[in-house]
């Protein structure tokens, strides 16, 4: 593949851009100018109106490569056939009843992430990762009971955008338009053992840590502060949650973030590629942990639902199948020694395919992941200083290489004008 990549896609694209217009001139005609959506994300940059492994399409035929994977979550690419054809097929053969019966997928799935995460836990499934969120904070509380309900939690963290998931995100403004936030959160620096430490006291009943910081900056939480964070835990009679949302399903080049340390975690979170796409969540706990909820103390409609959980299978089983750890493990330093050669990049942190390239002063970050996207790479500045790279696992080499040859040439061209 040539680095110009802004090439027209098929016939298919070509007539999907043609809908989305007519779809978009009645609001953009409109005197108004009414938007049908809550201003919650700012104006869309794109319409995306097809994908396929690695490739997007916008409405106009515009050719793209995905490093960002919709956020971690479209690990085996976009439309992966095995995926596609599960949800399909599930369907046409049963896609939703009630709790108050079972059905074998989501039986099934709830096996297989058992196993992934050692065995000896039980599995409650949701619709995203601040739900899972949710639901380990209330595990969390009535494990400890009133008065030992805290939850620790780190400064520049990110958990979810409802309020408890909020309240424990460690980024204070983020409280401040919806103060006063439910109580029962304290937050200390990531990475400092002696803050935690003091901060786990008899109030507390968990600590909830992500083994990479996503939304924070993709920062690594080193081995022997995971390590020592556990020790404490177990010492203090401390649930030790782990949020590995955005880091679960083989994105670090681990199954699990928290397992580059070697730890076993009390509770964990997943959501994000457990689905690849399909809005499926999950919240594991050990066995004995679990056992403190009762029927009633929490639920979710779509719990478990046998859609979802089709497609929560078929990635995971691809998964399984193609070695994924292995490969974000090789493909992520691929392009951390690619990168970390530019005289723009100050250092690329992270695991996997899970990356921050932390560039040089003087280079805004905003600034190269909007000419990126002109000229056909998806990324995403998530610091002003820092761009986020997150491609699917299945990215081929030649993918990668075209990435890196227009990361390039962007911040060459930035370097060159600052």
């Amino acid at each position: 593949m040539s680095t110009n990549i802004n090439t027209h896609a098929n016939s298919h694209a070509f007539a999907d851009s043609v809908v989305a217009k007519q779809l978009l001139e009645p609001q953009t005609s409109n005197s108004s100018g009414h938007c049908p959506f809550m201003p919650v994300f700012g104006a869309p940059q794109v319409m995306f109106v097809r994908g396929q492994g690695t490739e997007l399409w916008d409405a106009s035929g515009k050719h793209y490569l995905d490093f960002l994977s919709g956020i971690s979550v479209t690990s085996l690419g976009h439309s992966h056939p095995v995926v596609t054809a599960a949800i399909s097929e599930q369907a046409a053969t049963l896609m939703h009843v009630s709790n108050f019966f079972s059905n074998p997928v989501a039986t099934e799935v709830a096996v297989m992430v058992d196993k992934l995460l050692g065995g000896g836990g039980q599995v409650f499934f949701c619709n995203s990762g601040a739900e899972s969120i949710e639901a380990a904070i209330k595990l969390a509380r009535k494990f400890g009971g009133r008065g030992r309900h805290t939850v620790v939690s780190a400064l520049g963290s990110f958990h979810g955008r409802t309020l408890a998931a909020l309240a424990a995100t460690g980024q204070p403004a983020k409280h401040e338009p919806f103060q006063p936030m439910p109580e029962g959160f304290r937050h200390v620096v990531f990475g400092d053992f002696a803050a935690l430490d003091a901060a786990v006291d008899g109030s507390v009943a968990a600590v909830l840590l992500e083994s990479v910081q996503g939304e924070g900056g993709v920062i690594p939480a080193s081995i022997e502060y995971l390590q020592a964070v556990s020790a404490l835990c177990t010492e203090r009679g401390v649930l030790l949650m782990m949020d590995e949302v955005q880091t679960g399903f083989a994105r670090t080049g681990q199954w699990f973030g928290f397992e580059h340390a070697g730890i076993k975690p009390d509770v964990v979170t997943l959501a994000k590629a457990m689905g690849n796409g399909m809005p499926i969540g999950a919240v594991w706990a050990r066995k004995e942990i679990a056992s403190v909820f009762q029927p009633g103390d929490h639920g979710s409609t779509f719990s478990g639902t046998a859609i979802a959980t089709a497609a929560a299978r078929a990635t995971i089983n691809v998964m399984l199948e193609m070695d994924a750890p292995a490969q974000a493990k090789a493909k992520g330093k691929m392009l951390i020694d690619a990168l970390s050669k530019l005289p723009q990049v100050v250092l690329v942190r992270g695991r996997g395919l899970l990356l921050g390239v932390e560039l040089r002063s003087g280079i805004d970050a905003k600034l190269a992941q909007s000419m990126l996207l002109d000229r056909g790479l998806v990324t995403n500045a998530v610091t002003a200083s820092a761009l986020r790279l997150a491609p699917p696992i299945t990215v081929l080499e030649s993918e990668i290489t075209t990435a890196v040859d227009l990361i390039t040439s962007v911040l060459a061209e930035i370097a060159s004008k600052s």
